[in-house]
């Protein structure tokens, strides 16, 4: 008969990995069993733990299948046969020992079914077991419990996930310190390190890279609705999958192993917006020699505004204990002038309208005082968007030894914004006929807001995101097997800005220029520009003309590769086979910057940066020796386990980097693993790190008194050197077969050397104050006739990005922005997690706690300056992020209760800003009787008791910081699943 091999490789959930293997007895062992009823996973869960078999198993194959339950002493075999009786699955042997359950009969299967091992993130090798580092495994159903809508949701609530950078609200409330991410991406950033240094993976395939910069993976494309599961590696991995795998890796396993339909409908809500509806229908087939699935979802999310918050809707954050960030860009505005002295413009005159509605005398202005506004009023906190993403795989085996594989996945993100209130500083003067004077001066510059004449500028995108793989698999003699593939993926993302101020119309429509016959405008027939009113002074010619700007960027990334590995047994050890993996990869990545502005001059200014690509060839190899066994088992020695990798990459940019990688897995007693793990990890430079295109921009810097005007330089630089890192875990897991307690830890530490960053850029708020920052900073000497050279030197380049915005002599300070090899920072820390299982009101209760706890984040921004903890401060983890639940089931109904919380820190300035707890709430329905087979409906209340986040004096006016809270509030949502 046709063997059958059902690659369990992106569908399995372990459930149960507890005590050392056990040699195969003559004579079958009676077991005394005790597994209540209820539904048929968590049964077989049990079963699991009190047989002490690895027993796998897909969330589809057992969901909404329930079970009798079974008690007394009888065989492993008869247990599991009675638990899935009537059920249509079977279990099935792998030739590694693990029990794997299937479709059909068993006569059916018995001769026919040769199932695969299964592949664990964290090792190349296939074969079920444990890896020497630690994984947390997010599952399908983890998902409907914890009421998150998706995966990137999911990933966001990890304690071990920082959400400061690579988020969608922290790129809108300005927060995010990689100011790149221009399609609103959701990366993952572990450990702190930054979305650049965690590697995402889908079926173990890299993604391709999003944003600007193209150094992080968006986790928001991948449709939810395919989801088996999803691993994240906790550990540097470099030398299993290369660059980037850092602060450890993702790895989102897509589901293959279905038959039939799902149709998922989830509709969700929180306090004054953000409502959500995601719909999906996912449809799959397996036959004897192959399967396929098609998986399709839908998502509308709209918008959250800085108006449905009160600490985000005034930029006044006095009544929260801050301060006020409003600024004098207002309506009705103010008359301004630069005060060299300081380097900044300061207030004379608050323009303050009579009762017609706009300044026409003296007496209409109110000296040394200033009106106030907000640049983000009605900006938006969490954007609108449609989402459309889909799914198509497909398996066949073609004879005994070969088979193919395929899957496509695309996804394309359509979101609009609110943007920032348009403002300007302009000059009016005595030939605009709207001029009026409190001084009698010819002319004043007015700081003016135009929110009130034309609204918010609208921000708009689109992000598409395509995978494809293809593959073939030779099974050899010797179970040994060789896999040939090839990947392609690529991330498109178009951000443009409308409604924008176009300076050389606001020039023209205030009378500063003359009429201009390549425009279809007259100021003396159209009228000009009045900035003496309080926002309803112009007409709609006049605005119309002066918001006519508008930007469009384009941000487009490529990865493909070839890929070939062979694995399997090199020769039989005392303890088991020593078994290898040895390959080989070539993978070119390219990324490409262009965009087009119209916000100055008569024609949209086109800009380019020159293409970038790379080229890699790397080489690996793993080895997994198994020392001791159940054959040569000694007192305290149960089972050891010794790990080696290795990889070589050759980059025709930077040169080469080898990684090694050593674990050892020690089972000392039954129920009892300990493992250790170090190895080194890389992180390779950014494209645009390298070869970013020269430029020079100006912005307010804080000074030991008052600000400075900093002129500051920045761009690429081609004599990086790849970062790299020494990972190093120690963890155990404690999983008692006869106890209904579990729980394990894992200590980590990360050194991270050779960071690539722009010290001065990076902590730009401090660059003026820290002596540390000495050496990128040049104070400007205005009587020196050298420093005035540099200064118009550096304002009269083409790559100067605002010509004729300030005079030369407002620029007191230089600055030094491009990017290079400086930092160091080292973390450190415990992870840990505990359950416990018990009978409660005739139902099953399980009590879960997880954790991490972060010791140290230890970083130097440059070799000669000291070493600073950053732990429990803004930018960085907090020490303790964890959650607690507890949820009981009972027939068909479920209920679930958390609580999460996340510790307080300090900001900048030292002030506290106070940690933050939330419950969240599910309830659960899936019903037994023959009429609602198949479907499930889950209710579910995240932030139960609406905790405000904690509260953060933003300098933006945004009262609560994006990296450690959102501003959602009570969030209800409600999820309807149907197998048809």
């Amino acid at each position: 008969m046709t063997a059958y091999r059902s690659s369990l490789c992106t569908g399995v959930a372990i459930l149960a990995i507890s005590g050392a293997a056990q040699a195969q007895s003559p004579t079958p062992a009676q077991i005394n069993f005790s597994i209540p009823a209820g539904s048929l996973g968590a049964a077989l869960n049990a079963y699991a733990s009190q047989a002490g078999r690895q027993l796998m198993f897909t969330s589809d194959q057992v969901a909404g299948r329930r079970t009798s339950g079974l008690t007394g002493r009888m065989t492993a075999d008869a247990a599991l046969e009675q638990l899935l009786a009537g059920s249509g699955l079977v279990a099935v042997q792998s030739s590694s020992g693990a029990w794997v359950l299937q479709r059909g009969s068993r006569d059916e299967l018995a001769e026919a079914v040769v199932v695969d091992d299964v592949v664990v993130t964290g090792t190349l090798l296939r074969g079920p077991g444990d890896t020497p580092s630690p994984v947390t495994v997010i599952r399908r159903d983890d998902l409907d419990r914890t009421g998150r809508a998706t995966i990137a949701d999911a990933l966001a609530a990890l304690p071990q996930n920082y959400a400061g950078s690579g988020t969608p609200t922290a790129a809108l409330v300005g927060s995010d310190p990689m100011q790149s991410n221009s399609g609103l991406a959701t990366g993952v950033n572990l450990r702190g390190l930054g979305p650049d240094s965690t590697l995402v993976l889908v079926n173990g395939r890299r993604m391709a890279g999003a944003g600007g910069r193209g150094d992080f993976a968006d986790v928001s494309a991948v449709p939810t609705a395919a989801v088996e599961r999803v691993d994240v590696l906790l550990d540097g991995a470099s030398a299993l999958y290369g660059a980037d795998a850092v602060g450890g890796v993702v790895n989102i396993i897509l589901r293959r192993d279905f038959d039939g339909q799902e149709s998922r409908l989830r509709v969700g809500a929180s306090k004054g917006g953000g409502e959500s509806v995601i719909a999906a229908h996912t449809v799959g087939r397996t036959w004897s020699t192959g399967q396929a699935l098609l998986s399709y979802e839908y998502e509308r999310q709209n918008a959250l505004s800085t108006m449905d918050r009160p600490y985000t809707a005034t930029g006044d954050l006095r009544p929260f204990g801050g301060t006020d960030h409003r600024t004098y860009y207002a309506v009705p505005g103010n008359i301004v002038r630069f005060d060299n002295a300081s380097s900044s413009y300061v207030v004379t005159h608050a323009i303050r309208p009579g009762a017609g509605g706009v300044a026409v005398s003296a007496a209409d202005f109110a000296a040394g005082q200033q009106n106030y506004g907000n640049t983000r009023v009605g900006a938006a906190l969490v954007p609108e968007f449609d989402r459309h993403a889909a799914y198509l795989y497909a398996r066949q085996q073609v004879g005994a030894h070969l088979e193919f594989t395929g899957d496509l996945r695309f996804s394309q993100r359509e979101f609009e914004t609110e943007s920032i209130t348009p403002t300007a500083i302009a000059t009016v003067t005595t030939a605009n006929p709207h001029f009026v004077s409190p001084t009698g001066a010819t002319s004043h510059s007015i700081a003016y807001s135009f929110g009130a004449d034309l609204g918010i500028s609208q921000r708009s995108g689109r992000a598409r995101s395509l995978g494809a793989t293809l593959g073939a698999r030779v099974f050899l003699p010797a179970d040994w097997e060789a896999e040939a593939f090839l990947t392609y993926g690529t991330e498109r993302a178009d951000d443009g800005r409308r409604g924008m101020i176009q300076s050389t119309y606001l020039q023209e429509a205030l009378g500063n220029t003359i009429d201009n016959p390549a425009t279809a405008f007259s100021a003396p027939r159209d009228g000009y520009l009045n900035l003496f009113g309080s926002g309803a002074a112009n007409s709609s010619a006049v605005l119309d003309f002066i918001s006519s700007g508008w930007t469009r960027y384009t941000d487009e990334s490529e990865v493909a590769s070839a890929n070939l590995i062979a694995q399997g047994a090199a020769f039989r050890l005392p303890a088991g086979d020593l078994k290898v993996a040895v390959g080989a990869q070539f993978r070119t990545e390219a990324l490409k910057n262009s965009g087009v502005t119209f916000t100055s001059g008569l024609t949209p200014l086109s800009t380019r940066s020159p293409d970038k690509d790379r080229k890699v060839a790397a080489a690996f190899i793993e080895v997994r020796a198994p020392l001791i066994g159940p054959d040569n088992a000694i007192p305290g020695v149960q089972k050891l386990e010794l790990s080696l990798a290795g990889r070589l990459e050759d980059y025709d940019d930077i040169g080469s980097t080898a990684n090694p990688k050593i674990g050892l897995m020690w089972t000392p007693v039954d129920d009892l693993k300990v493992r250790a793990n170090w190895g080194t990890s890389f992180r390779a430079p950014a494209m645009t790190e390298l070869a970013q295109r020269r430029y020079i921009s100006a912005t307010f810097v804080a000074d030991t008194v008052g600000q400075q005007v900093a002129l500051f330089e920045g761009g690429g630089n081609p004599d990086l050197k790849p970062e790299t890192a020494d990972t190093f875990t120690l963890g155990f897991d404690y999983r008692p077969r006869d106890r209904p307690w579990r729980f394990g830890a894992t200590w980590f530490d990360i050194a991270f050397s050779d960071r690539i960053g722009r010290p001065a850029l990076d902590n730009l708020t401090q660059v003026l104050l820290d002596p540390n920052l000495a050496p990128f900073v040049h104070r400007v000497d205005r009587n020196s006739a050298a420093d005035r050279a540099a200064v118009d030197a550096l304002i009269n380049s083409p790559d100067f990005l605002l010509p004729g915005v300030l005079p030369a002599d407002a620029f007191g300070v230089i600055v030094d922005g491009r990017w290079l090899n400086t930092a160091a920072v080292e973390v450190r820390g415990l992870d840990g997690y505990a359950a416990y299982d018990l009978n409660v009101a005739g139902g099953e209760l399980t009590l879960d706690a997880t954790a991490s706890y972060m010791i140290d984040y230890k970083r130097r921004i440059t070799t000669a300056a000291p070493t600073v903890d950053l732990v429990d401060t803004y930018g960085h983890p907090v020490d303790l992020r964890g959650t607690v639940s507890g949820r009981w089931v009972r027939d068909d109904v479920s209920l679930r209760v958390a609580v999460n919380h996340v510790g307080g820190y300090r900001d900048l300035l030292e002030s506290r800003i106070g940690s933050w707890t939330t419950t969240d709430m599910q309830v659960g329905w899936t019903p037994s009787g023959s009429w609602g087979e198949g479907l499930s409906l889950t209710a579910s209340v995240r932030n139960v008791f609406d905790a405000d986040p904690p509260f953060y004096d933003a300098t933006t006016g945004i009262g609560f910081d994006a990296g450690q809270a959102d501003p959602l509030g009570r969030t209800f949502a409600l999820q309807l699943t149907k197998r048809w």
